[in-house]
């Protein structure tokens, strides 16, 4: 039966990837890179080479969006009709940080991830003409899904992402299907040493204390962003924070970060109410946390467990941008997690 069952896949695989030549006149999967290395006494090598023809299926298309008069670009990937997770980027990055989760997903689960304005290849509008807020900022993210025709999701929580998702998840809670939080706060007790001189900013809204800010988004500070606490720094690519240096050397960015880090403020006195949105909908919850982060450390994770009644909760050995280096181990307890809570 195991050898039927081997050569029925093998059988589907080919099958697929001939469908998407036809249909594209462009070979996507070469036949010997369908069948090298692969017999029917081999189903975990066939495994690897199956989901590669499966997720060829699906490939990420990169495009752009008018959200509440903002060209919003976004990455998307996998089947519509599957279960959506949206992708809520943090500082100083963009979409560009879940590259490689959305490849490993896209054979079973569609993937939304936008930029927000500002950020990545999203549209910059004069701080004059825009408010760069949490409170816009969801509001763009709420428009978003509402251009896609996106009526139930989950929603991945990093940095900046989880006040933005939180905004929507308690204004629409039965909108969404489970949270998977990545060193996304929601506690006091995750702002810790690296806040101090933010909360000084808050306290004391002065040019000079905002300089002391600016090197966060210096290329010494982005480095510093990916590499604190992982476990290989060079397994980390550089091209992480080069990336994100071409939207923050943009004219008038540097300021626009400054307001954000001043309306982080505006966060704080919302925690007691997503965390009553917590006690209150218990949505399915898996915490994937880098527990070596310095911005946003493992006490802010611990908390989720007091609110949270159906939580999976995982500290990984990495640092803030934690799928820089565990991106497949979080893939796979997202897969799991998500077959077991809403598959």
């Amino acid at each position: 039966m195991k050898n039927i069952k081997n050569l029925f896949l093998i059988g589907f695989a080919i099958f697929t990837t001939y469908s998407i030549i036809a249909q594209t006149a462009t070979p996507i999967l070469e036949m010997d890179d369908l069948t090298a290395s692969v017999s029917v006494e081999e189903p975990q090598q066939f495994e690897v080479t199956y989901k590669a023809a499966v997720r060829a299926s699906y490939p990420t298309l990169h495009k752009t969006i008018k959200v509440n008069g903002v060209d919003i670009f976004y990455r998307e990937a996998g089947p519509k009709d599957a279960p959506t997770i949206l992708l809520l980027h943090g500082y100083p990055t963009s979409s560009h940080m879940f590259r490689n989760l959305i490849e490993n997903l896209s054979d079973s689960y569609h993937l939304l991830a936008p930029d927000y304005p500002g950020y990545g290849n999203s549209e910059q509008p004069a701080m004059a003409e825009f408010d760069y807020t949490f409170d816009n900022m969801a509001l763009i993210v709420e428009g978003f899904l509402e251009k896609m025709d996106v009526k139930k999701y989950s929603i991945y929580l990093m940095d900046y992402g989880a006040p933005i998702g939180y905004r929507i998840a308690a204004k629409y809670p039965k909108r969404v299907q489970s949270l998977i939080v990545q060193n996304g706060n929601a506690y006091d007790e995750g702002l810790r040493d690296f806040w101090i001189p933010i909360k000084k900013y808050w306290n004391d809204y002065t040019i000079e204390n905002g300089k002391a800010l600016e090197g966060f988004h210096a290329p010494d500070g982005l480095k510093w962003q990916y590499t604190h606490g992982v476990q290989n720094v060079e397994t980390i690519s550089p091209d992480n924070w080069k990336i994100d240096l071409q939207h923050l050397t943009r004219a008038e960015n540097p300021e626009i970060q400054l307001a954000m880090f001043y309306d982080y403020r505006t966060n704080v006195p919302l925690y007691p109410s997503w965390q009553e949105y917590f006690r209150t909908y218990q949505p399915p919850t898996l915490i994937v946390w880098g527990q070596n982060d310095y911005i946003f450390p493992a006490e802010g994770a611990y908390p989720y467990k007091k609110d949270l009644k159906n939580i999976e909760f995982h500290l990984l050995d990495t640092g803030h941008f934690a799928l820089e280096e565990k991106g497949d181990t979080i893939a796979e307890l997202i897969r799991n997690f998500l077959n077991e809570q809403i598959n």
